[in-house]
């Protein structure tokens, strides 16, 4: 049985999961996502969740991965969403989605792993 705090992170692997998921069915194309709103909420609600997610980590796990995951960042964006969704930055949203989830992705693995 996996920790509390793995089990969260094993649901933030799974969310990494989805957006890759998503990004593949419809395409890498930043001016599809720009411009499909179907498109854009699955990835924008993974990542409000995995910021979620990251907020119910334990502090003494946060930080004894901070070196590896900027978890202030990610609770930060949570609290974009959550707070100014309208108002969202479209190319942070991708950026984020394209760049830091895969390795969010990788973390979470290696962590999880027997």
């Amino acid at each position: 049985m996996l920790s509390p705090d793995l089990q969260r992170i094993a649901h933030i692997r799974d969310y990494c999961i989805e957006i890759e998921r998503t990004i593949e069915r419809y395409g890498r194309s930043f001016e599809i996502f720009s411009s499909d709103p179907d498109y854009q909420k699955p990835v924008s609600f993974s990542l409000l969740q995995i910021g979620e997610l990251s907020g119910k980590l334990s502090d003494n796990y946060r930080a004894l991965t901070a070196v590896s995951v900027p978890w202030t960042a990610i609770r930060g964006m949570r609290n974009l969403f959550a707070h100014n969704y309208g108002s969202m930055s479209r190319e942070l949203i991708w950026k984020t989605a394209l760049e830091d989830i895969p390795l969010l992705l990788v973390f979470c693995e290696q962590q999880i792993q027997p």
